[in-house]
């Protein structure tokens, strides 16, 4: 089941590199208590990706902490060596923006956004979405129709919203 406005986001470990290396993360309880900007995509350095949605985020961090969100997080069904590299090659680490490994789409799927392109290697992959939440519960969700779109997921679409 897909999720939608007034869920509740479901627990998942997703992983991210930290000081000592891999690590998991409990999404539950990053997001218990907070106002946070969920952004889900098909994968690290694809194209609309890295041009169009990041830089989205990036360029709306400031305004989206003005509005109270604590956290701007990027989710991707990829290992977390790579999301730590496309983090920093794109200027969203800098910028405050969290990237997190879904690398077994274990929270894709759980909330009901993955999709599988076999002409293009992706399987299990996400859907491009954006979402706000406020303790957990789901306030706001954009979902792209097609992977290589990025407009109503975009940080200013979702800014507007919020």
């Amino acid at each position: 089941m897909t999720i939608s406005e007034g869920s509740v986001l479901p627990e998942a470990n997703l992983l991210v590199i930290g000081d000592a290396g891999p690590g998991s993360v409990a999404i539950g309880d990053k997001i218990k208590g907070r106002k946070v900007v969920i952004f889900g995509l098909p994968g690290a350095y694809t194209g609309t990706c890295t041009s169009a949605h990041v830089p989205s985020f990036i360029r709306t961090a400031d305004k989206f902490a003005a509005k109270g969100v604590e956290e701007i997080i990027c989710v991707s069904v990829n290992d977390p060596f790579v999301m730590k590299a496309w983090g920093e090659s794109t200027g969203a680490a800098a910028a405050g923006i969290t990237f997190l490994a879904d690398a077994d789409a274990s929270f894709t799927k759980a909330v009901g956004l993955a999709f599988t392109a076999p002409p293009v290697g992706f399987f299990d992959r996400s859907k491009r979405y954006a979402l706000y939440a406020e303790d957990g519960v789901v306030k706001v969700l954009h979902v792209e129709e097609s992977p290589g779109v990025c407009e109503a997921s975009g940080g200013e679409a979702l800014l507007a919203a919020i």
